[in-house]
């Protein structure tokens, strides 16, 4: 089965023609020194974007290239039905990343919660290691809280290194929105510094692409008088935020 964490397109032949590998060297972590921290964040993010559409737009390239090599009419049926799972998840990155990055959401101030709900279990439904459970009490949130409800659900998805099941949690109390997600799994993967960036202690120098996600759910939170915890152990990690709506 192919693989969309792999840079290989995985279609032979009968033959045992070789599946085509794109030279392309795996994407180096980017640090920036910080001089302009808002130009700066939105190149980490941009890094971090690219990072991610680098193995399923190659594996488009790749396929391409081998499709005009394939004269088998099965294996060829098997390429296409491969590109356009590549297409599928390519689309679905860009669509997550536009709305949890970018400024799209249309021109309210608020977006009804099923966007962010299909573009997260759109990006889960490619890894069938994970599975995602919702408990939503609000019918839209604030941009700024869907931007940290898709991050903190991105960061999740990736600690589930081994698979495992991803809870999120959003409603409107008080003021405020309320945003939990719990990733929880064989085997929790969850870069220390990455948590030094979600509760601000990490210094805006040691930022990298991997960390710049979560810099900015810390950023959004604080700049709304709010604030995002985390708390890991062996079998789970948990993060919740909490953004005054007024």
């Amino acid at each position: 089965m192919h693989n969309p964490g792999s840079n290989r397109f995985p279609c032979e032949s009968r033959q045992g023609k070789r599946a085509l590998t794109i030279p392309y060297p795996p994407a180096a972590e980017v640090c920036l020194p910080m001089t302009n921290p808002s130009l700066d964040l939105a190149a980490l993010l941009c890094s971090r974007l690219c990072h991610d559409m680098l193995s399923p737009v190659g594996a488009l390239s790749n396929g391409l290239e081998l499709l005009a090599e394939e004269k088998d009419p099965e294996m060829r049926k098997r390429c296409f039905e491969l590109l356009e799972q590549s297409a599928r998840i390519s689309a679905d990155k860009l669509k997550f990343f536009r709305l949890a990055f970018g400024a799209a959401g249309g021109f309210g101030e608020t977006v009804l919660i099923d966007e962010p709900r299909a573009l997260v279990d759109a990006l889960v439904s490619n890894n069938a290691r994970i599975s995602v459970n919702w408990a939503l009490g609000t019918a839209s949130l604030p941009k700024p809280a869907v931007k940290v409800l898709l991050n903190l659900s991105m960061i999740g998805m990736d600690a589930l290194v081994r698979g495992g099941t991803l809870d999120i949690g959003a409603e409107s109390r008080d003021g405020a929105s309320e945003i939990v997600v719990r990733a929880a799994g064989a085997k929790i993967a969850f870069d220390p510094e990455i948590g030094k960036a979600l509760d601000g202690s990490l210094s805006p120098d040691g930022l990298t692409s991997r960390t710049a996600p979560a810099w900015m759910i810390h950023q959004l939170a604080s700049t709304h008088g709010g604030g995002v915890q985390f708390a890991l152990s062996d079998e789970a990690l948990v993060m919740g935020a909490v953004l005054p709506e007024a």
